[in-house]
């Protein structure tokens, strides 16, 4: 029996097990934290690409075992200053990093970032979760797409998911003119961003392919709709972040191809290739195989010296008919003799 205060408590039942209370301590952010794997529906997706300094890359936005999401300086090198202000700010010198583009894991799926708002949840609940999309319209529908929640904003609906496209448009802000120094008008329209691969050409190096990914791969779909459900996040994701959320186990490889569609195409074109070398090997065997061919066909000659032995045979069978014909001529000479008989 417990005495608290006057009162007199009874003890746990039987079989009731009672864990420390540093225990429950320890497991109390695993119940503060929504569990990313209970959330699913259908919602809408955007793009935008700001450069901006995302909102989950500040460390007191969700309980992470490992964050929050990075950013860059201009060069796109990394910041060791997760309290950096933000590039869209004026004299801000954190951004958006340029890997944490889209690309194609294959010509079904593929995996980004986004900036998101889930129906009854925060940025607690979301930042560096990760969700799979599943595209039920437009010409992406049926393909699939994993992204990472890095962002959020105001001006984001409900099961919205506005997914990270270089050239996809600043929407609200504009990072990008002060982080790569070109001007405003060569980024297409603020809200949708450019219209054409052509104009991908124009952008930084680090941003390219992640921009003809959206040609490519996402066949300049037009905000799809999605049905998404939470996932395990991809370590090829947390990895290009450095975040993951205490209620996450990331999955599968890191060195997943990190350079937009191009990179993972290359890939796949690599084992083309060495499909073509084995075809050159194959030719090498062909050849080869032509080598035993003479081979094959020195007994073939060697099988047509039977054959003209039974040529010869043959021409044997014939003298017996020239002898046929010697008759014939025998007899032909009798008819000539018969002739002078006559």
């Amino acid at each position: 029996m417990m005495r608290i205060g006057q009162e007199t408590l009874a003890g746990p039942p039987r079989g009731i097990m009672i864990l420390p209370k540093s225990t429950l301590l320890a497991l109390l952010p695993f119940f503060l934290a929504t569990p990313s794997l209970a959330v699913s529906g259908n919602g809408k997706t955007t793009r935008y690409w700001d450069c901006c300094k995302p909102s989950c890359s500040w460390s007191d936005k969700a309980s992470f075992s490992t964050g929050p999401v990075e950013t860059c300086d201009k060069n796109n090198n990394v910041l060791a200053d997760v309290n950096a202000k933000s590039g869209c700010e004026n004299g801000g010198s954190a951004f958006m990093c340029g890997d944490q583009t889209p690309w194609a894991v294959s010509d079904s799926l593929a995996y980004g970032f986004a900036a998101v708002s889930i129906a009854g949840g925060t940025e607690a609940s979301w930042c560096c979760a990760c969700y799979e999309l599943t595209f039920t319209s437009g010409p992406v529908s049926g393909k699939k797409m994993i992204v990472q929640a890095t962002n959020t904003g105001g001006d984001l609906g409900s099961n919205h998911f506005d997914i990270n496209m270089p050239g996809g448009g600043f929407g609200i802000f504009n990072g990008c003119t002060p982080q790569y120094g070109t001007p405003s008008t060569g980024w297409g329209e603020q809200y949708g961003g450019i219209s054409s691969r052509s104009q991908c050409d124009a952008f930084p190096a680090a941003l390219k392919a992640g921009c003809n990914w959206r040609f490519d791969w996402f066949k300049n779909a037009d905000n799809p709709a999605v049905s998404f459900k939470s996932v395990a996040c991809p370590r090829a994701l947390t990895n290009k972040t450095g975040c993951v959320r205490s209620d996450d186990s990331p999955i599968g490889d890191a060195n997943v191809p990190t350079a937009g569609a191009n990179v993972p195409a290359a890939s796949s074109k690599v084992p083309t290739a060495s499909s073509k070398v084995p075809t050159p090997d194959a030719n090498v065997p062909a050849a080869s195989s032509k080598v035993p061919t003479p081979d094959a066909n020195v007994p073939t000659p060697d099988a047509n010296v039977p054959t003209p032995d039974a040529n010869v045979p043959t021409p044997d069978a014939n003298v017996p008919t020239a002898g046929a014909n010697v008759p014939t001529a025998v007899t032909n000479v009798p008819s000539a003799g018969g002739s002078v008989p006559t």
